[in-house]
């Protein structure tokens, strides 16, 4: 009997296959470090992208509570820019992403060279805004003094401003092809350059908010510079052939997607920038305004002690104690929306009806889904 069960090829190769089955923690480790591999380094391009604006508000808070509300009115504006960019170049995410699965690796140099070209007549078409800032911020109730002083900010915010559209693709890019991590070792090395330049320019050269401004966008600029430099180089070789004129063909088949792939980011993030934008409406503007930006920025584990790094302030320190337990409560909710979001992602108009409903009735209950 033995001997006939060993003889059936089924009874067999079912035996093999059991013993050779991983386990459940092996399968999970192995996906973890599969799925950490993407989202480790898009954490750390986040987190110091972001930081960089921080630093800079850091520094401008240092020089007055008017400076520092200024620079984040500012930031906020540029923000609604920064979101409709951002969501635009997603859409080479999709079509990079089926290019390179489909081995037509070219196309993804041409796909990249056309994102920069509808982003870039995006970005010059959007100017005007910065140039209209103060009026624009006047319009929507912020104080006079504080509207011509993020105005100027806005002014000197333009080639930062300028940088999106180069840059937002330039991370897509890489991130299709799993080296994403050029994006990331990139922003860390600039971020420890831009910590130390704001340092000289703004307090050894003393040129204050003006400083702090342009020197942001000088980052920015490094940003891209890096990862051309990286693509020029022979980085990519089999995706980077060079600048094609194919890239000026079916431009407006690449708006259209590039429009409808920004929908739901926008609206993600615009959302909380509209707070700061409202809080200078309110009473003692340039306070409020300090407190709800230095909230949006810090952890609150730190409590008010964090905040130390954004203004001396003694006014504005007490305002972001008292905001902490508000924030907290708002990241905890947070957590729950990007996850049905990417869900429903296949169901493009459900998803967007959900960031409608979401975003619209939000404001007039006080909650604050993108804190």
């Amino acid at each position: 009997m033995i001997a006939e069960e060993k003889g059936v090829p089924l009874l067999r190769n079912r035996e093999v296959g059991e013993a050779s089955e991983p386990g459940l923690l092996r399968r999970v480790w192995d996906e973890s470090k599969k799925l950490w591999r993407i989202v480790g380094p898009a954490i750390f391009l986040r987190t110091t992208s972001y930081s960089m604006t921080l630093v800079t508000q850091a520094f401008a808070g240092h020089l007055g509570d008017l400076e520092l509300a200024a620079m984040s009115v500012a930031a906020t504006f540029s923000g609604f820019n920064f979101g409709l960019m951002l969501g635009m170049a997603s859409a080479l995410e999709t079509l990079c992403g089926q290019a390179y699965g489909a081995k037509k690796h070219h196309m993804l140099g041409v796909y990249l060279q056309r994102s920069w070209i509808v982003l870039f007549g995006c970005a010059v078409l959007l100017l005007p805004l910065y140039i209209l800032a103060t009026p624009l911020l006047e319009l929507v109730g912020e104080p006079a003094e504080l509207a011509r002083e993020a105005g100027r900010v806005c002014i000197w915010f333009i080639p930062t401003h300028l940088s999106f559209a180069f840059l937002f693709p330039l991370n897509r890019f890489f991130q299709s092809q799993l080296k994403n991590s050029v994006s990331a070792v990139t922003s860390g090395l600039v971020l420890a350059v831009h910590v130390f330049l704001s340092w000289v320019v703004v307090y050894k050269l003393d040129q204050g908010l003006r400083g702090a401004a342009l020197t942001l966008g000088f980052s920015w600029w490094l940003q891209v510079l890096g990862q051309f430099a990286y693509l020029a180089c022979g980085g990519c070789p089999q995706t980077w052939k060079g600048f094609s004129m194919d890239a000026f063909f079916e431009l407006w088949e690449f708006v259209k997607l590039s429009a409808a792939s920004g929908v739901m980011l926008c609206l993600e993030n615009w959302y909380y920038r509209v707070l700061i934008l409202l809080t200078g409406s309110l009473k003692n503007a340039a306070i409020a305004v300090d407190a709800i930006s230095i909230c949006c920025c810090v952890v609150v584990v730190f409590h008010d002690k964090f905040a130390l790094i954004f203004s001396s302030s003694e006014v504005v320190l007490n305002a972001v104690g008292k905001l902490s337990l508000l924030l907290a409560m708002a990241i905890l909710l947070n957590s729950v929306q990007p996850i049905l979001s990417g869900n429903c992602c296949s169901l493009f108009v459900c998803s967007c009806h959900g960031e409608r409903t979401c975003h619209f009735v939000s404001p007039p209950v006080g909650y604050d889904p993108q804190v």
